[in-house]
């Protein structure tokens, strides 16, 4: 008589990063997901306001708060399994960690910055999108440093 595997084992590994630094960097990371949410429903009166095509179109179809929920739930579902399934499947070398780690929070910097950070701010902030990136990606390197790897650089 041959044993199931347990269902909710890896329903954990695809739903729950595997160590406290991959479940901080997940925070970390939607934090500023949630800060652009945020700021566009409170700014954003009609969606032609909306500077993303996808996100206006949700909005169109849907009503501010229903398309822009819905948008950033799908865009942004692959980034957190990719944290989770990454944090729980990739067994990096112990030389090579604290590399793949500073890779991984450059990459996060640029794409929050890029993307949700800067799009948040331009509502009330009216600067170059240079300047919101470069400060949107300071500001994350600076919490990942801090928050994420607070005593040495190790995964």
């Amino acid at each position: 008589m041959q044993r199931k595997p347990d269902l909710t084992i890896y329903l954990k590994r695809l739903i729950m990063p595997k160590n406290n630094c991959w479940l901080r960097r997940t925070v970390l990371v939607f934090a500023f997901i949630v800060f652009d949410y945020l700021t566009t429903l409170m700014f954003c009166q009609i969606p032609a306001e909306e500077a993303n095509p996808f996100a206006r179109a949700f909005m169109e179809s849907l009503g501010i708060p229903v398309g822009l929920t819905l948008f950033v739930a799908i865009v942004n579902m692959p980034i957190y399994v990719t944290l989770s399934l990454d944090s729980n499947m990739i067994k990096l070398p112990r030389r090579t960690t604290p590399f793949a780690g500073l890779f991984v929070d450059a990459m996060f910097a640029w794409f929050v910055a890029g993307t949700h950070f800067s799009g948040g701010t331009s509502w009330f902030w009216n600067v170059p999108d240079l300047t919101r990136q470069m400060l949107g990606a300071a500001l994350y390197l600076a919490f990942a440093f801090s928050i994420v790897r607070p005593t040495r650089l190790r995964e």
